[in-house]
Order: C-alpha cells, then sequence, then structure tokens
C-alpha cells in the first residue's frame, strides 16, 4: 500500500497540490473549450462560415488562460484539470492544422512537425511514467509554443493583415511561404516561431523527464507517496508535525 503524502489543508486545489474534484469552473471552461475546438473544425473545413468558425477558434484560444487563473485563485487547482489542460490545447492545435491543410494554406511539414513533437513527448511521457509518477509540470516554453502557434493560426483564419514575406528563399518557395518574396499572411511567421518554442520545449521535457527518472531510480522511496490522495490534516497540526 502506498504511502499517503500529508498536507495541509489550506494547500489542497494549490499548484503543488492540486485537489481530486471533478465538478469546478475552472474545469467546466476546460471541456466547453474542447467542445468549441470540434464546432470550429466543422465549419472550417465545411466553409460553413469562415468568421463564425474564427470567433469560436479565437474564443477557444484566449480562454486557455482563462481556466488556469480561476484555478489558482479560487484554489481548485485539479489532477483533473491538470491532465485536461494539455490534452485540449493539443487539440486546439491539431485542429486549426488540420483545417489550414485540409484547405491549402498551411504546408503540410507544419503539421508533421507538431505531431512527431507530441507523439515523442507522449512516448517520452510513458517511459517517465514507469519511473516517476507525479506529472511533470507544464513548462514556460510550450505555453509560449502554445501561444504562437493559437496566434499564429487565429491570423491564417482570418487571412489578414498581409505583410511582405522575408525573401530568406528567393522570390517563390512552395513550402516556406512567408520566408521567400511573396506576400504572405502575418499569422504564418507567427507559426514558425511557434514551431520553433515547440521543439526547444521537447528538448526541455526531455531533460526534465531524464532528470525526474534519475531522481526516482535514485530515491525510490519518495515515489511511494500517494499523491493522489494525500491525508489532509488541519495546518496547526501540519506545523506541529
Amino acid at each position: 500500500m502506498r504511502r499517503k503524502q500529508r498536507v495541509a489543508k489550506d494547500l489542497i486545489g494549490t499548484p503543488d497540490y492540486p485537489s481530486n474534484k471533478v465538478f469546478t469552473i475552472s474545469n467546466f471552461i476546460t471541456a466547453l473549450r474542447l467542445v468549441l475546438t470540434f464546432v470550429f473544425l466543422y465549419l472550417f473545413v465545411a466553409d460553413v462560415n469562415r468568421y463564425v468558425a474564427l470567433v469560436i477558434y479565437a474564443v477557444a484560444a484566449s480562454t486557455d488562460w482563462l481556466d488556469g487563473q480561476i484555478a489558482r485563485r479560487t484554489h481548485t487547482v485539479s489532477w483533473l484539470g491538470k491532465m485536461m489542460d494539455p490534452v485540449v490545447d493539443r487539440a486546439l492545435l491539431f485542429t486549426g492544422v488540420i483545417g489550414l491543410v485540409a484547405r491549402g494554406e498551411l504546408p503540410v511539414w507544419v503539421c508533421l512537425v507538431i505531431i512527431f513533437r507530441d507523439v515523442y513527448l507522449a512516448i517520452g511521457n510513458s517511459i517517465v511514467h514507469r519511473y516517476h509518477k507525479r506529472p511533470i509540470d507544464v513548462v514556460l516554453t510550450g505555453k509560449a509554443a502554445t501561444a504562437l502557434l493559437m496566434t499564429g493560426f487565429s491570423f491564417m483564419l482570418l487571412g489578414l493583415p498581409l505583410v511582405q514575406g522575408l525573401g530568406w528563399l528567393g522570390e517563390y518557395s512552395a513550402i516556406f511561404p512567408g520566408l521567400d518574396g511573396r506576400e504572405v499572411p502575418m499569422g504564418i511567421l507567427l507559426v514558425y516561431l511557434g514551431v520553433v518554442f515547440s521543439l526547444i520545449t521537447a528538448v526541455v521535457y526531455t531533460v526534465k523527464g531524464y532528470r525526474a527518472c534519475k531522481h526516482a531510480i535514485e530515491h525510490p522511496e519518495e515515489e511511494e507517496e500517494d499523491f493522489l490522495n494525500p491525508e489532509i490534516v488541519d495546518c496547526d497540526n501540519a506545523a506541529r508535525e
């Protein structure tokens, strides 16, 4: 039987000590974001209404920070929310990518890089979980990558503003629009920057995963703590102990 971690009652629901609650406002917002991603994908790919689809995508993307802020300010950070948030982020990114690729507005290689990175991280996470049970927290570069990609996709969906290409690859490059001399939506440049941050994030998670595994192997007793079901104690009792 795994040893229960003793945690002061006032700390439950903070980022370091998430609760097991399911029905919270922040979790509802996260679930709503997931529903909106699929509504967006249908409207955009089916060419029902590009601008309505854009508004839905923008709402889903802009509320990425809202659920986390509410959870932290109200001490309702939960394990479910910590697991759902990156999943919904990926779903939102993938729907934007799939929609733009399906309409021929985004190079296929961008889609492949994002998919490869996520598959790599998923495999890495399964390996790390064999040794280190506690999920690794989201890193700042990952949030920056998500923000850049979502903002870039939103501008690409809008098709505005148009900017002159950087001209690094001559007048025309089929697979790198925006790095040639053609006029393109500004969003593609933000997408490229987001891809760079995504790859940096993969490196950061690799290092953090390696360190977590190494620490778990050297200190196996720490992995015996049942962090999902802590023993909640009053603050006074926690202080005395």
